[in-house]
C-alpha cells in the first residue's frame, strides 16, 4: 500500500470526488481525516468507510479564515503531522453575465478559491516535510470557453495559477502543490463498483473514481518529482 501510515486530510466530501478520494486513500493504507460542513454526512461516510481503514472527521467551513483556522486546529488535535492535503471543496452555478447575481459570484469565489487557500494556510503549521497538497481546477480554467460559466471558469483559472505560485512558495519547505483539472464528473459514488464499465475515452463526463485516482497518486511518493503542475483529467473530451 502506497500510503501506509500516512496522515491525509480531505477537505470537502459532499458527494462524488470527495468520497471517492477518501475510499482510494484508505485502500492505499492512509489514515484519513475528513473536513466538511455537515456532521450528518461526515458520520455517514465514517460508518461507510471504516471497514477500509482508519477514518475520522471534524466539522468545519474553510470558506472563511476563522472557519479554516478552527477546523485545522481541531484536525491538529487528532492528527500529528499532515502528509497529504486534498482540497476538494468547490461548487458550480450557471452565470451568464446578464443574469449573474452578486451572490452567485460570491459563492464561487468563496467555495472555489477562498476555501482551499484558507484551508492550506491554516494547515501549514501541522504539515510534514515532503507532504503533498492537491487542489481542484478545471479544464474550463485552462482552455476553451463555455458560455454561461464566467464565474466558475474564472475561479478555476485562479486555482490553476495559485497552484503554480504556491508550489514555488512552499518548495523550500519540502511541500509539493499540484492540481487536477477535470472536465465533467458524475456525482454518484459506490465503493467497489466497476466504474470502468461506466465510461469510455472521449465521454464528456466521467465517474469520480477516474479523478480520485489521480488525486491519490499525487499524494503518494510515486509523484514526488511532480510539483506546481495542473493535470488535465478529461479522458480525451477536450471540447
Amino acid at each position: 500500500m502506497r500510503l501506509e501510515g500516512k496522515n491525509v486530510v480531505v477537505v470537502g466530501v459532499g458527494s462524488g470526488l470527495g468520497p471517492a478520494t477518501v475510499y482510494f486513500l484508505l485502500r492505499e493504507g492512509a489514515n484519513v481525516m475528513m473536513v466538511s460542513r455537515t456532521r450528518d454526512r461526515l458520520e455517514e461516510l465514517k460508518r461507510q468507510f471504516s471497514k477500509y481503514g482508519k477514518v475520522d472527521y471534524t466539522v468545519g467551513d474553510p470558506s472563511t479564515a476563522k472557519g479554516a483556522e478552527a477546523a485545522m486546529k481541531a484536525v491538529a488535535k487528532k492528527v500529528k503531522g499532515i502528509d497529504g492535503l486534498a482540497l476538494l471543496a468547490g461548487t458550480y452555478v450557471d452565470t451568464p453575465l446578464p443574469q449573474m447575481k452578486e451572490s452567485d459570484l460570491d459563492l464561487m469565489i468563496n467555495s472555489n478559491i477562498r476555501a482551499p487557500l484558507n484551508a492550506l494556510k491554516a494547515a501549514l503549521p501541522n504539515m510534514s516535510k515532503q507532504s503533498s497538497v492537491v487542489m481542484v481546477a478545471s479544464v474550463l480554467g485552462l482552455y476553451g470557453a463555455a458560455a454561461g460559466t464566467v464565474a466558475y471558469s474564472a475561479t478555476k483559472a485562479a486555482v490553476a495559477k495559485s497552484t503554480e505560485v504556491l508550489a514555488a512558495e512552499l518548495v523550500g519547505k519540502g511541500i509539493r502543490v499540484n492540481a487536477v483539472a477535470p472536465k465533467s464528473m458524475n456525482h454518484d459514488f459506490e465503493p467497489e463498483r466497476d466504474w470502468k464499465k461506466m465510461r469510455k475515452l472521449g465521454d464528456q463526463a466521467c465517474p469520480p473514481e477516474d479523478v480520485a485516482r489521480v488525486v491519490t497518486w499525487l499524494i503518494t511518493d510515486e509523484s514526488e518529482w511532480v510539483d506546481g503542475v495542473v493535470i488535465p483529467v478529461h479522458g480525451g473530451a477536450r471540447k
